[in-house]
């Protein structure tokens, strides 16, 4: 879903609240839900946990249909690697992961190596690039 939210669907975003330690996490799931207010924790109806959500601005405007809001809301599955770490997402990470270091209000994020699950590649070692730890 990462690829789906476009930087005008988030433009009004002040904050992000995390719920746990991000550092902690190699990568969170985001969508955006439609949720009833611009600010403060949202419900949350999905198994697994919410780690993060998004505060809107005072600008961001409702749905004239719904009357809603579209916020990112972050979470992890029972399933995922945080929780299950030699299991289905070892190597790998779903659709919609991110990395939550690369994440901040109005700004998308991207999956890295690290949210992958992999080492650094012999490229990127070469060059002394690292990943944050």
């Amino acid at each position: 879903m990462s690829s789906l939210i476009t930087e005008d669907e988030i433009s009004h975003e002040t904050e992000l609240v995390w719920l746990e330690d991000m550092g902690q996490l190699d990568y969170v799931r985001q969508s955006l839900d439609r949720l009833p207010t611009r600010k403060g924790k949202p419900a949350y109806y999905r198994d697994g946990r919410m780690v993060g959500y998004a505060l809107l601005g005072p600008t961001a405007k409702a749905s004239r249909a719904s009357g809603t809001f579209r916020r990112r809301v972050f979470w992890l599955l029972p399933h995922d690697r945080d929780s299950q770490p030699d299991g289905l997402y070892a190597k790998s990470a779903p659709a919609e992961a991110v990395d939550p270091r690369t994440l901040d209000p109005r700004i998308k994020g991207y999956k890295t190596e690290r949210s992958e699950g992999g080492p650094p590649s012999s490229a990127m070692q070469q060059l002394g690039i690292t990943l944050p730890l």
